[in-house]
């Protein structure tokens, strides 16, 4: 697979542990494809694997493949199709694996390839609490697979979009140091790697397409590293340069994303609408990577419980703050109060309603500690003692229960030429691949200069941003990152402007007091923003009622500025 021509046609099948499950066969049978790729891995993830991982020694990889190659693994051979997950998880050789020997129980003749080195659990043996420990290694181990030969090459933890990028450097023929090409398809493999999120799904003007089941992305890409970004005819859901802005702006920041083989320049990219379902990528400028491989760390960060107490009807500000009096003083008398002690009040009541849910408000209490015992029959207990002696009306959303564990992610650097990267090729030797030759520190870049402000005649009105704005958001970390991009040039021209990081803050009170970066992308017409710390210490710790931040974007553009009439 070196030196082809044409376009290399990279399809996607999965966008995370959980999704879709049809897809594998859906994206073989349904169009034309050289590759089939799979991203089943995220921080969250990480953390479910290693504890089953502590369960079993054998596990640790997404089972789920597995079952999907029952019928799949046949049909990509009949088709030609190689397929590159990262399935693999914490146990890349074991589900390297158990593919063979599914291969020889369903009677398809298969070569077999693994890429290992991410896991650095012995480097971190001695921090306390540690599960997994994994660097985020990037598509060259991927590409020595397919250039020896395989039909399915599975990883463990590769960057998502190494999947689409290794093969597209395996097929094309491209070196290390071709740092334009590479970035081109790191761009295409960032719009791929969350399956429909790039046709359509979890998109801000999503009444616009026919989204009751979006198809799959596919990216067709060129020898020069531009591509295509599409989905098989006859699909579901749309691909316009709507649907891949907001899937570029999804966990992003600066204007450099970096990786372990190029740092893309997002202030480079260049969306056209190419057809119906059809946008193209080009113009992506590459620089050579940092000199460091990230690298996740999972580490079981205590005991959390939860209890939702319903408040309905008049009075709920006194009846929420009756219910917390109550717990405090049960929490306050207990042999060991929780550690970390949170209580917030989401005013869900509307006057006078003619439905009782409609009239309820929701007063949730969240409990953490080092030990079970702290937030276990403490807190159930103490809330259920409650039922009798409290507010008018009291019930709680689901019966409290003992306290599960929680998980923190952690993000640390450590240099490339310390973090070995290896391709088990399908006879089974063994390849070392060399930490890039050429790196380059990340640096901030300078703030592009902003469009001119739009001239408008004054009048205003007091209106959500989303209806001129769209965005998506989404996690890293503890961080969440939120993209609003315009739909129109003179939608950019105010939004430019009027967005700032005040403005956010003030919008967002939830941001208030955190740091928040803005960064503009003038070619994507869109605002990029980073708020440190709103999700506490990641996915797993829960810190808030949107753990993942899926929906900020959206509360974002739910609420009201005043906006000039003309773009309205």
């Amino acid at each position: 697979m070196t030196g082809g021509g044409g376009v290399l046609r990279v399809g996607n099948a999965s966008g995370f542990y959980g999704d879709r499950f049809d897809a594998v066969r859906e994206m073989l049978t349904g169009g034309p494809l050289d590759v089939l790729t799979g991203d089943y891995l995220a921080e969250l993830t990480m953390l479910i694997l290693g504890r089953d991982r502590l369960k079993d020694p054998a596990r640790g990889y997404a089972k789920t493949f597995l079952r999907q190659l029952e019928e799949g693994l046949g049909l990509a051979v009949e088709r030609g199709v190689r397929i590159v997950a990262n399935a693999g998880g914490l146990n890349p050789a074991g589900l390297a694996g158990a593919v063979r020997e599914l291969a020889a129980r369903v009677g398809v003749t298969v070569r077999v390839a693994h890429v290992e080195g991410d896991d650095l659990m012995a480097r971190y043996a001695g921090r306390a609490g540690v599960v997994t420990a994994h660097a985020y290694l990037g598509g060259e181990g991927i590409a020595a697979c397919l250039r020896a030969g395989a039909d399915v090459v599975v990883t463990g933890r590769v960057t998502d979009a190494a999947l689409v990028s290794g093969a597209a450097a395996a097929h094309f023929g491209w070196a290390p140091a071709d740092h334009d090409r590479l970035a081109g398809a790191v761009v295409a493999g960032h719009v791929l790697e969350c399956g429909t999120q790039a046709t359509g799904g979890n998109y801000a003007f999503f009444t616009a397409h026919d989204l009751r089941r979006p198809g799959f992305p596919v990216a067709e890409i060129a020898a020069d590293g531009s591509s295509v970004i599409t989905k098989h005819a006859g699909t579901g859901g749309a691909v316009t340069v709507g649907t891949v802005t907001a899937q570029l702006l999804y966990e992003t920041a600066g204007a450099r994303y970096a990786g372990p083989d190029v740092t893309a320049r997002l202030d480079t990219v260049r969306l056209t609408q190419d057809g119906p379902d059809r946008v193209r990528i080009d113009g992506v400028r590459g620089e050579a990577p940092p000199p460091t491989l990230k690298v996740g760390l999972t580490r079981l960060g205590g005991w959390r419980n939860a209890v939702t107490f319903v408040l309905t009807g008049l009075d709920i500000a006194d009846k929420a703050a009756l219910v917390r009096e109550q717990m405090e003083a049960a929490l306050d008398a207990a042999k060991r109060r929780p550690a970390s002690v949170e209580w917030s009040l989401a005013r869900t009541d509307h006057v006078d309603a003619a439905v009782q849910e409609e009239a309820s408000a929701l007063l949730r209490l969240v409990v953490r500690d080092p030990e079970q015992d702290a937030v276990g029959r403490v807190v159930s207990g103490a809330a259920v003692e409650l039922a009798l002696g409290s507010i008018p009306g009291f019930h709680v959303t689901a019966p409290p229960g003992k306290g599960e564990p929680y998980g923190v992610f952690e993000a640390e650097y450590v240099a490339a030429e310390d973090v070995p990267h290896r391709a088990v090729l399908p006879d089974g030797s063994r390849v070392e691949l060399p930490p890039p030759a050429e790196t380059r520190e990340i640096t901030p870049l300078a703030e592009p200069a902003l469009p001119e402000p739009l001239a408008h005649d004054g009048r205003l009105r007091h209106a959500p941003l989303g209806l001129v704005a769209g965005a998506r958001s989404g996690d890293k970390g503890g961080s969440a990152n939120v993209g609003v991009w315009a739909r129109t040039e003179a939608a950019w021209r105010w939004l430019a402007h009027e967005l700032t990081v005040d403005r956010l803050r003030a919008l967002l009170p939830e941001a208030a007091e955190l740091p928040v970066t803005r960064h503009v992308l003038p070619n994507l017409r869109s605002l990029n923003f980073v708020i440190d710390g709103l999700l506490g210490a990641g996915v797993a710790a829960q810190a808030r009622f949107d753990p993942q931040a899926k929906a900020v974007g959206e509360w974002l553009r739910a609420r009201h500025l005043e906006i000039p009439e003309v773009l309205l």
